[in-house]
């Protein structure tokens, strides 16, 4: 039975953060803007008080004018003693607290107080930097949020799993607003172009200061046409330069990483299955939400193995592996998926209807010897044995994880 529209939890990261209510511990929720983090402070206050129907809240939402006098670390520190209880314990939420200047410091004074819970989310990869961490002293759990799933995106628009519904998701991915929207491209193209404006000025340009806004869309241009391939930044600086757009590889480098912080794109390194080393150049890079990509660069026929390898790799993460590109000699594994100690390896192939591309596919993955799982995913639906092992599964199946 499908969830009405009231009723719209995400247990994967509500499972995760349990655990943790009521511990000493400070839990960051990260992640791309309008992925849905504030909504799940919501949900956890509403959590809370369920167990709890006499817990005192504390809210703080950085984007409403009413917290704007909360700007530094003493403000926040201040904020909550003075509405904190005396006898109880009280529960605090700062949303987007990356906008509060040194905030570390804050959260650091106030975790000492055993009566306060603490939650915060940041749109800032390095909200949780090494500097910062090493100030809190380990005295917090990170939690990524992510884009919906396939199947929470079913249950968010009441779709059943088919075909069309999948090429919905892929085609105007996971942001939890569109459910108020009429999935059309006019419609939904124009709220993911002006979400992608929001993340490339707030959380990239004004917060780093940049000052060449034209190169950065460029550049992100770039990364949406190039999907999934291998590319360094000294690549990129040379392409562009072909462009007429001189712009040297540091500073290519300096902006992707940019981008990065700031959740728009994925970066994945390259790893060398037999010698068991990262390689120093040469990135994947891939889009937080495929929506946005394909509201800046379109929805196109020819790029359907691009969007599809990134749909995987976006899956991958939700579930909890970190994600890198396998190198075997010459030959390419385009994930190997690391979890608790485990691999998986994967290949993406957007149709298996001719010989050589099977010979390639599942060849790549055969060169491999240790035992950890294999796996092809295409877009082909196909139900029959196995090849030599290694399964195949259609993009439906494995984003639905029937390959658990």
């Amino acid at each position: 039975m499908l969830a009405s529209k009231e009723s719209l939890a995400r247990p994967l990261y509500l499972k995760r953060v349990e655990p943790f209510i009521g511990k000493n511990l400070i839990k960051v929720f990260t992640g791309q803007r309008r992925v849905g983090k504030s909504y799940l402070l919501f949900q956890l206050i509403q959590l809370i008080q369920q167990k709890d129907a006499n817990a005192t809240i504390i809210y703080i939402n950085k984007e409403d004018l009413a917290f704007a006098a909360i700007k530094t670390a003493e403000d926040l520190n201040s904020y909550v003693l003075q509405h904190k209880s005396e006898t109880e314990k009280t529960y605090v939420f700062i949303d987007e607290i990356q906008d509060i200047e040194n905030f570390e410091a804050a959260l650091r004074s106030l975790v000492l107080d055993k009566n306060l819970d603490l939650y915060c989310t940041g749109s800032n990869a390095n909200l949780l930097s090494g500097d910062i961490a090493g100030h809190l002293s380990g005295r917090f759990i990170e939690i990524h949020v992510y884009s919906l799933s396939y199947e929470e995106f079913l249950v968010f628009h009441q779709l059943e799993d088919t075909p069309q519904s999948l090429d919905k998701y892929l085609k105007f991915g996971g942001l939890p607003y569109l459910i108020h929207l009429s999935l059309e491209d006019e419609i939904a193209f124009e709220y993911l172009k002006n979400i992608y404006s929001t993340i490339l000025f707030r959380d990239v340009v004004n917060r780093f200061g940049l000052r060449n806004t034209v190169f950065l869309e460029q550049l992100v241009a770039f990364l949406a046409s190039n999907t999934g391939s291998i590319f360094s930044a000294k690549k990129i600086s040379d392409f562009l330069k072909s462009q007429k757009v001189n712009i040297a590889p540091n500073q290519v480098q300096l902006y992707i990483q940019h981008l990065v912080s700031a959740f728009l794109i994925h970066q994945v390194r390259r790893y060398d299955i037999v010698g068991k080393r990262l390689f120093e150049v040469g990135e994947k890079y891939y889009f937080e939400n495929l929506g946005i990509r394909n509201a800046l660069w379109g929805y196109r026929p020819e790029d359907r193995g691009k969007i599809l390898e990134n749909a995987v790799h976006n899956h991958l993460l939700v579930n909890g592996y970190s994600v890198e590109v396998g190198m075997l000699d010459n030959n390419e594994i385009d994930f190997i998926a690391q979890k608790q100690g485990e691999k998986l390896y994967i290949q993406v192939a957007l149709t298996l209807n001719e010989e050589k591309t099977i010979e390639r596919e599942f060849g790549n993955l055969q060169k491999i010897k240790d035992n950890y799982p294999k796996m092809l995913v295409t877009m082909d639906e196909f139900s029959g044995n196995t090849y030599e092992g290694i399964i195949t599964l259609d993009l439906r199946s494995f984003l639905t994880n029937k390959w658990k």
